[in-house]
């Protein structure tokens, strides 16, 4: 069974207010803010609650944006979102590279082990759960089948073959899991 791609990503975290005319300081989740600075709307999701809100100025702040939203143009006003997601559409994301990945496409996704000498396919080994930032790169965390769980550094060498389409991520080097 393919898993079904995510639609909807958190795109940026909402910090405190900044001056005195409503701005939000947002930080990116992808490090980039480009995207961030084609937005003319977007969902503001906290506490289990979604607000679709258009955005009136939205200006860069490196390494984050400074964004007011319609209707929000004190400090008290917008204090109300700080702590927030901004989510968006698979449109809205930040663009992908070759090779690269959006996180909650991989989580969910089946870890099996590399084919046969006759094609078969691997055996199934866990799932993705999450992909971690580590103190030396980016770590797969995989569940076992048996429940336990190992962090795997997220590298070619280790997943020569990542998948979300068609559903998989092959582990090379299985020893790893030991």
């Amino acid at each position: 069974m393919v898993k079904k791609m995510t639609e909807k990503f958190i795109i940026g975290l909402v910090g405190a207010p900044f001056g005195v005319n409503g701005f939000l300081k947002v930080r990116s989740c992808s490090g980039e803010i480009g995207h961030l600075l084609n937005l003319k709307s977007v969902i503001v999701s906290k506490d289990g609650k979604e607000h679709l809100l258009k955005i009136e100025e939205i200006t860069p702040a490196l390494p984050a944006v400074l964004i007011r939203f319609a209707g929000i143009d004190s400090p008290e006003a917008a204090r109300e979102f700080t702590g927030a997601q901004l989510l968006a559409g698979r449109d809205q994301a930040a663009p992908l590279n070759e090779g690269e990945f959006y996180i909650e496409d991989l989580k969910g996704l089946p870890v099996v082990s590399p084919a046969n000498a006759d094609g078969e396919a691997g055996s199934n080994l866990g799932v993705i759960t999450d992909i971690i930032e580590g103190g030396g790169g980016e770590l797969a965390e995989i569940q076992l089948s048996s429940g336990e769980k190992r962090l795997v550094p997220f590298r070619s060498e280790f997943f020569p073959e990542i998948d979300p389409e068609k559903g998989r991520i092959v582990l090379q080097n299985l020893w790893i899991l030991e």
